[in-house]
């Protein structure tokens, strides 16, 4: 009896904690009601819960009660995961086409991960998105912290969300979110260890675009530039010569060496790192346009053309603006039940976050996976300069893994989408996969042939 008693206060307590959980069914700029199920809220987490994290989940389209549980989280630092949901996996997308007046226009993605998995998308760390503190050092966050306070926020969740505790568990995440991701793992079956309660069905990971090793991730920019011929051999071989290999964190002494150095970043100074097919953006201020009232205007200021890729003056980023938009309308935010005054100006990226890199690699976390019997699905755009894919097979290459399928291409209707490659040790298994054609990140680029991969991977099925 005692016990039982205990255990209600437990329940409460953790229930008080996530009470603003609020089922969404309309969303302004969506006709009709929304056809899936979908719950926003805040969880409180770290000291007297004075960092309160907010979250979208989507239960599957599919199959809730047996589809896998997915944590997703966007990278940054400090991005809001709302960018996940309407430009990369999410089940909602911008209708450029057809937006104007006050508030962009929102239609389906055929091609959203809900379809197959129920997905809670977490805007973390502290200072993303809609997530806020009630205290200005709760705003004091890192790697180490913020993963810690992630997992705090996932057993709360579960927790208040008993039925999900035994689909399998996957954490996932893109670009900065392959440092964060794998240590959010490690903490998870440290506690699963340790019995915490609730234990997490945890099977593994997903990573898109991940930077995982900043030595690694980027030296691989100039031999994958010399790859896709950006630069020419004679610099390639020079730079490589007479750096010898290490471009992060040259010898300053080594004048030929910063000389070519220099070189490359000027062919590099009209790219766009993100899809070295595209054009380079240029530079505006967000917050200039927000004394606007009609989309269309602004776009008309901007001289883009949204509806053709092939307008002279398009750009990728320009497609943003509608994210900041929709996120700063007052009716979107009392539609989403955000808390009122807890945040001035949605950011799509929190540039001057109080946030400490403390982790320049989670090589050792993904070492640490490699011991147990989990699942890794890694998958990267092939025209990333970024975070190119010869350096996240380069790292992956060190774990000194055993290739169970070498490199083999994978097909979406008949066309080939990309390349794979396995690797085990024990029951661990990691598949990595370029996508062809696909950008940082490769799923908004590429929705369709990222969701066979994913579709797949979770069945248990190849590429």
């Amino acid at each position: 009896m005692v016990l039982g008693h205990v255990l209600v206060l437990v329940l409460i307590s953790v229930f008080s904690r996530v009470k603003s959980q609020s089922i969404i069914k309309t969303l302004p700029g969506f006709d009709g009601d929304l056809p899936f199920n979908l719950e926003t809220g805040y969880v409180g987490v770290g000291y007297k819960d004075e960092v309160q994290l907010f979250y979208y989940f989507f239960e599957s389209e599919r199959n809730p009660k047996d589809d896998p549980l997915v944590l997703w989280l966007t990278g940054g630092p400090g991005c809001s995961v709302l960018s996940a949901i309407t430009y990369q996996n999410g089940p909602l997308t911008f209708n450029y086409a057809n937006s104007s007046g006050s508030i962009p226009k929102l239609m389906l993605n055929p091609h959203s991960w809900t379809k197959v998995a129920n997905i809670i998308y977490l805007d973390a760390p502290v200072g993303s998105g809609f997530s806020y503190s009630t205290t200005w050092e709760g705003y004091k966050t890192g790697d180490l912290s913020s993963a810690a306070q992630t997992y705090d926020f996932l057993t709360k969740w579960l927790m208040a969300h008993p039925k999900f505790l035994s689909n399998p568990f996957y954490v996932g995440s893109d670009s900065y979110g392959g440092i964060i991701a794998p240590i959010i793992v490690q903490k998870i079956f440290h506690g699963n260890d340790k019995g915490n309660k609730p234990p997490v069905n945890l099977k593994g990971c997903i990573l898109g675009n991940p930077l995982t090793d900043f030595k690694y991730d980027l030296n691989s920019r100039i031999e994958y530039a010399h790859q896709k011929e950006l630069i020419s051999d004679k610099l390639y071989e020079s730079t490589k010569k007479n750096c010898k290999g290490e471009y992060i964190n040259p010898d300053r002494s080594k004048e030929i060496c910063i000389s070519n150095l220099q070189a490359v970043n000027k062919s590099f100074e009209n790219l766009y790192m993100f899809n070295i097919l595209e054009p380079e953006c240029t530079t505006w201020d967000l917050s200039s346009f927000m004394g606007e009232n009609d989309i269309f205007t602004i776009m008309k200021n901007l001289d883009v053309l949204t509806k053709s890729q092939h307008s002279k003056r398009w750009c990728r980023d320009y497609m943003l603006l509608y994210s900041h938009i929709w996120a700063n309308n007052k009716n979107v935010r009392s539609a989403l039940h955000v808390r009122e005054g807890t945040i001035k100006e949605w950011p799509r990226c929190n540039l001057s976050m109080w946030y400490e890199i403390d982790v320049r690699s989670s090589l050792e976390y993904q070492t640490m996976l490699t011991k147990r019997g989990y699942r890794v699905l890694i998958y990267s755009g092939d025209h990333d300069l970024a975070i190119p894919y010869l350096g996240t097979l380069a790292w992956i290459q060190s774990l000194n893994l055993t290739v169970t399928e070498d490199w083999l291409p994978w097909s979406v209707d008949d066309q080939i989408a990309g390349n794979t490659i396995t690797y085990s040790k024990g029951k661990y298994n990691l598949t990595f996969a370029t996508v062809k054609g696909g950008g940082h990140t490769a799923s908004e680029l590429k929705p369709k042939e990222v969701f066979a991969m994913i579709d797949r991977w979770l069945a248990y099925n190849s590429l």
